[in-house]
């Protein structure tokens, strides 16, 4: 063979060259290549597959295996003490109707334990409870000391009846603000004290003949001043709006208020009498609709003994029974959206003898 000549296989040793050993290649079944110096091998009929007798690298066989089962949820970790078996934490447990109500509204579910994202009411109507929770009988035994303060101090003068009456407007006007949930509304409460004040320094000063101009004059002058201050506030419109209507509210019943003050004084005796008797029967432990009626009954009795008394006569019943219903009007409202301890003690007390001094007043004039 001629140097010029390229030999393919030249310069190959089989001993020396790496050969491929892998699981799944059997390399004793193929033919190795011709040694060096060889000429051109022709190619060797294929003799068929045999299989060794031993391969160097046994292929091992993998039983097949079902599908992998989903893994069984786990329970929250507790940590091992001895002698004491691990036990899975129980869920807490929520009402149905809290977490069926939470997932329409924009509230967390209600628990026993509080949720500081809702309100006592809505709380209570989640649980299935009553938001009505009504004063019950110290607030209303309190109702019956202002009645009977008002109701012995109209004969003794308009200064003697004053008295009394500034407390009752003051009381009112902090549990206006604290049952529509507004605490505190320090400004609100003095701007509605301060119109019920005014209101009686005006009537003091016109007399009892002028006492309509005299009330619905401060009355007119509280709305348009309550007004422009929820203008200047710097409050969402929301929160401006709440606090407009609590404090011409609060300042209305404050300032009405003082009809004990423009009535005869034979009408306030009877008015406040009946207003007191009647929460006091309202909170006995009756059904509602048996204490309402016996209320006002015993309301017109007491209006009817009063009048008797100082001279109005039966008139006194139509007038305590009039009264009467006020009194369990504010009482109704006092009770309203499951108010506080606080509430019972300044709304609860005051509202049935503000509501009924309009009336008093009204009435009283027409009976006179």
């Amino acid at each position: 063979m001629s140097s010029d000549q390229y030999d393919p296989y030249a310069g190959y040793d089989p001993e020396q060259t790496q050969q491929w050993e892998g699981h799944t290649w059997d390399t004793q079944n193929h033919a190795q290549l011709p040694g060096a110096g060889a000429g051109h091998p022709q190619q060797q009929p294929y003799q068929g597959y045999e299989p060794a007798p031993q391969q160097a690298y046994p292929q091992q066989q993998y039983p097949q295996q079902p599908y992998p089962q989903a893994p069984a949820p786990q329970q929250p970790y507790q940590p091992m003490t001895t002698g004491v078996r691990p036990q899975p934490v129980p869920e807490p447990q929520q009402p149905a109707q809290a977490v069926a109500a939470d997932a329409g509204a924009g509230y967390g579910p209600a628990t026993l334990a509080g949720n500081a994202r809702i309100t006592d009411a809505q709380r209570a109507r989640l649980e299935g409870r009553s938001p009505i929770i009504e004063p019950g009988m110290q607030p209303a035994l309190l109702t019956a000391v202002l009645g009977a303060l008002l109701a012995v101090a109209a004969p003794l003068g308009s200064y003697a009846l004053v008295v009394p009456l500034v407390a009752l407007q003051a009381v009112t006007a902090a549990g206006w603000f604290r049952l529509n949930g507004m605490w505190p509304a320090r400004q609100g409460i003095a701007l509605a004290f301060l119109g019920g004040l005014v209101a009686d320094v005006a009537v003091l000063a016109a007399g009892r003949d002028h006492a309509p101009a005299a009330i619905l004059g401060p009355l007119g002058a509280w709305v348009v001043l309550s007004l422009v201050l929820q203008l200047r506030s710097h409050a969402s419109p929301d929160e401006r709006m709440y606090g407009l209507m609590a404090t011409v509210a609060s300042s209305a019943l404050a300032i009405l208020a003082t009809g004990y003050l423009g009535a005869t004084a034979d009408a306030v005796s009877v008015g406040a009498a009946a207003v007191a008797v009647a929460a006091v029967v309202r909170a006995l432990p009756l059904p509602t609709p048996v204490s309402v009626v016996i209320s006002l009954l015993a309301a017109a009795g007491a209006g009817l003994a009063v009048g008797g008394m100082n001279g109005l006569g039966t008139n006194g019943a139509l007038l305590g029974a009039a009264a009467a219903v006020c009194g369990l009007i504010g009482h109704r409202a006092a009770s309203y959206d499951y108010p506080s301890r606080f509430v019972h003690f300044t709304a609860g007390v005051s509202l049935p003898l503000a509501v009924a001094g309009p009336v008093v007043w009204v009435l009283g004039r027409a009976l006179g």
